[in-house]
């Protein structure tokens, strides 16, 4: 039987520290929203901006593409090549033949990636200083990660009424 409680009431996750439980909870909540919109969806309204509202298919390539930067701070990394490329094309539909399946797959692995950080972070360094972008702004380890928990919450929400409006449209 499938528990429709919010991930957050299920429990702790296991092996993600204790500190970093709400991150993890968020990103496997929107996990689940995202796979629940996205099961019927049709594609071939993936790259649509119904009054002028950002595309399916941007939120989808954003919420993969801001994990992985959030997340690539985190670590203390910069951003690599391959990085910077793909925020460039985020929100423009792949020459490839790309459907909404594939950008959920790309998502939902994606927080696989990230919960796989969460669970080798130590909780002793979450107040260790990041630099974020170019101008190496200042952020924690922690707020890299709660950040990219509430932004991946905040485009799940757009991403749902984004794709309610699309298929309204129909």
């Amino acid at each position: 039987m499938n528990d429709t409680r919010e991930v957050w009431l299920r429990g702790p996750i296991p092996e993600i520290p204790q500190l970093l439980q709400p991150v993890a909870h968020a990103l496997l909540q929107a996990t689940e929203e995202v796979e629940h919109a996205i099961a019927s969806f049709d594609s071939i309204y993936l790259w649509s901006k119904p009054y002028g509202m950002a595309s399916v298919g941007f939120h989808l390539q954003h919420l993969s593409g801001v994990l992985d930067r959030l997340f690539t701070y985190a670590r203390g990394e910069s951003l690599s090549t391959q990085q910077l490329k793909a925020l460039q094309q985020e929100g423009s539909a792949p020459t490839t033949k790309t459907t909404a399946h594939d950008l959920v797959t790309a998502f939902r692995e994606q927080v696989q990636r990230a919960l796989k950080q969460l669970q080798e972070t130590d909780e002793k360094r979450l107040t260790e200083h990041r630099g974020v972008g170019r101008q190496q702004l200042s952020s924690t380890v922690l707020g890299l990660l709660f950040h990219a928990a509430e932004h991946t919450q905040r485009h799940v929400g757009q991403l749902l009424v984004t794709a309610k409006a699309v298929s309204q449209q129909v």
